[in-house]
């Protein structure tokens, strides 16, 4: 179903804690900014400490009267994940929002996380499933007026993606879209599995899954790279940029996720345009078949327990 809905539709978030992964830049950046003059307080939780205060200063410049500050997360750290859970648990404040939109996409090479994942996996995949593990008693904490909600960004890419369980870590063969493919299905999954866990639980947390159609996004323009693959992409950026989405519409799908009365657990929206990759209408989005795979779901939901060390206090839904 075709949306017809614009940021002037989200209600006044006065008294909202919200956390965005990765919003120094791209879609997190916009979707920081729009919550922000809407009156929530919003986290930037970034890698990159320098890039974020950047970022925070340019908000306020836009938004002088905006609520937000920077807060360090590396996602490619459990330690980093850890440490930051544990400053927000002890000040036990309520958080109505966590959205997961933090990535990498395509390095060149394989490369690693800082406890030898795969840089990819280890950080779209299992450094948000361990964030919003740590935190879930913090969202439970805000199930007081309406259902607090998880908004994890997948990609129309998780079409392609196919989960090999007996190489989730790409060390027999690393291809760089594949391996992004499958972090982006996994992102997907995880969202669908999270919503049952917590219905069968009785939770009023909501988790729902967004992607923002092809955006001309930071996440597609940086990275180490080659001399050519630099040139290649800002062509295909700026190529991206007058014919597709812009960071800022590709940050509606987000928006229209963590604050429309209309979005239902366990749903996915995206833009509504050619083939789901452009447009200023929100929708429901497509699910390939593999991310609908229950029983493949709960088995990945095991793998990222025992990889991250990080349970959910939540029981597995019914078969």
């Amino acid at each position: 179903m075709k949306v017809t809905w614009t940021p002037a539709d989200i209600p006044s978030l006065n008294g909202k804690r919200i956390l965005i992964t990765g919003a120094n830049s791209g879609i997190g950046y916009h979707a920081a900014l729009v919550l922000a003059q809407k009156g929530a307080h919003v986290i930037l939780a970034c890698r990159d400490s320098r890039r974020a205060e950047t970022a925070l200063t340019r908000l306020k410049t836009t938004a002088p009267e905006a609520s937000a500050e920077v807060s360090s997360l590396d996602l490619a750290s459990l330690e980093s994940i850890r440490e930051f859970a544990r400053r927000e648990l002890a000040e036990q404040r309520p958080l109505h929002m966590l959205i997961n939109n933090a990535g990498v996409m395509a390095p060149p090479k394989r490369l690693e996380t800082a406890d030898g994942f795969e840089l990819q996996f280890g950080t779209n995949v299992l450094g948000h499933f361990a964030l919003t593990g740590l935190l879930m008693p913090l969202l439970e904490r805000a199930a007081v007026s309406e259902p607090p909600r998880v908004v994890t960004v997948a990609s129309i890419a998780h079409k392609r993606g196919r989960l090999d369980f007996d190489d989730l870590q790409s060390t027999r063969r690393y291809s760089p879209m594949q391996s992004y493919q499958q972090s982006k299905l996994a992102n997907l999954m995880f969202a669908l599995e999270l919503d049952r866990r917590l219905r069968a639980n009785g939770s009023r947390v909501m988790s729902v899954a967004v992607h923002p159609g092809v955006a001309n996004t930071n996440l597609f323009r940086a990275g180490e790279r080659s001399a050519l693959d630099s040139a290649m992409r800002a062509v295909a950026s700026h190529l991206i940029g007058a014919f597709l989405n812009s960071d800022d519409a590709g940050a509606l799908p987000t928006l229209y996720a963590a604050t429309s009365p209309n979005v239902a657990g366990g749903g996915y929206y995206g833009p509504t345009g050619w083939m789901e990759m452009r447009g200023d209408h929100v929708g429901d989005a497509a699910i390939a078949q593999q991310a609908q795979d229950v029983e493949s779901a709960r088995r990945l939901w095991d793998v990222c327990e025992t990889l991250t060390g990080v349970k959910f206090p939540l029981q597995p839904s019914e078969a």
